[in-house]
């Protein structure tokens, strides 16, 4: 079983890997530091997004990134304030990136 790491260092980590891929990302909203779960909003500043949380993987004991909505941006903005109603230590990451490039499917990216 892999060490778990705290919200605020996965969150640290990823920020600095979309900055060094030349991908605009910041945070949204703050979350609980050791234990916050993170949703990810990726916006392809057309009017659109994509909104990414972690799920666990009961079949193969891992977590993965799922897309928890997607479509205009005011809708998956209003999914974020659902979730965000109902668990304060949500950690929220905005990227803005044309090509749709988030990174998620990297290695280690699964936490």
């Amino acid at each position: 079983m892999q060490p778990q790491l705290t919200s605020d260092f996965w969150v640290r980590a990823y920020l600095t890997r979309l900055r060094l891929a030349g991908i605009p990302a910041y945070v949204v909203a703050r979350g609980d530091a050791s234990a916050g779960s993170v949703m990810v909003k990726l916006a392809t500043l057309d009017g659109n997004a994509t909104l990414y949380q972690r799920m666990f993987d009961l079949m193969d004991d891992r977590r993965r990134w799922i897309i928890l909505t997607e479509g205009p941006e005011a809708q998956v903005d209003a999914q974020i304030t659902r979730e965000r109603s109902r668990d304060r230590d949500l950690w929220v990451i905005e990227i803005e990136d044309r090509a749709g490039r988030h990174l998620l499917d990297e290695p280690g990216l699964d936490r």
